[in-house]
């Protein structure tokens, strides 16, 4: 099928390997990830290692919306918001390429966005069965990382414990967002942001962990904000727990 491919510059120099990935993608690399998407970890000739994502073929009038520019595809998303967040010191996977693949009407099929991979190892996944004491400072760091992002005028669409990638050191937690390609550049509204707080797993301390410290950063009153994030996020796991199964222990 045919294809396109746009390179950041920097990695010029590895054309030849990235053009190939759509046809070894499916005997090549570790995969860590297998839903309607897949994402898989390969190494360059040069041993640098990537992540690559292949988006799921569009079906019914999606691919008509994304094959004739209506809305920009995801991975065309992914690629050029990457970017814009690293320009604004929010850390995310340095962007490599695109890759799209168009049959002879011009309809998308596969396609692929190809960044570094990071290896920082956890996801806010691990807080969810999380025990008094284990949880309080990364819940804190999440909760200055979301209001430093919202005053930045990004905010993420799909903000879940599986989007957020930390790390620690001598010098706290450090944090990167992933799987970027449902943003928001703009204005933070206090409740929008707040409401954006919602969906973490772990205890319910760890969420007013999070909402209190978000508060403070962005001078809003801590009861308010409480008010508007804890009847929301009790809400929205009732809801979700009736149509799956909770992988942890939820208070609501």
């Amino acid at each position: 099928m045919p294809q396109t491919i746009t390179i950041n510059p920097k990695y010029e120099p590895l054309r030849d390997f990235l053009t190939a990935i759509p046809t070894v993608f499916d005997h090549e690399g570790s995969e860590i990830y297998h839903l309607r998407n897949v994402i898989k970890v390969i190494k360059a000739p040069d041993g640098t290692l990537i992540n690559v994502k292949r988006y799921h073929v569009p079906h019914g009038i999606n691919r008509i919306v994304y094959s004739s520019g209506l809305r920009k595809p995801k991975g065309q998303r992914a690629f050029s918001y990457a970017p814009l967040l690293l320009a604004k010191g929010i850390v995310t996977p340095e962007p490599i390429a695109l890759i799209e693949e168009r049959n002879a009407l011009g309809f998308l099929g596969y396609s692929y966005f190809v960044s570094q991979q990071m290896d920082w190892g956890h996801t806010y996944y691990d807080f969810g069965n999380a025990k008094e004491g284990e949880y309080e400072e990364a819940a804190a760091a999440l909760g200055r990382y979301a209001a430093d992002m919202h005053s930045k005028d990004v905010l993420h669409k799909d903000f879940t414990p599986g989007n957020v990638l930390w790390k620690e050191d001598a010098d706290g937690y450090h944090l990167a967002i992933v799987d970027i390609n449902r943003m928001h550049f703009g204005p933070v509204a206090m409740k929008e942001g707040l409401l954006n707080l919602r969906k973490f797993w772990g205890p319910k301390a760890f969420t007013e962990i999070v909402v209190r410290t978000y508060a403070d950063c962005r001078h809003y009153d801590a009861a308010k904000a409480l008010a508007i994030v804890m009847p929301a996020r009790a809400k929205f796991w009732t809801s979700y727990r009736k149509r799956h199964e909770v992988p942890f222990r939820l208070e609501l």
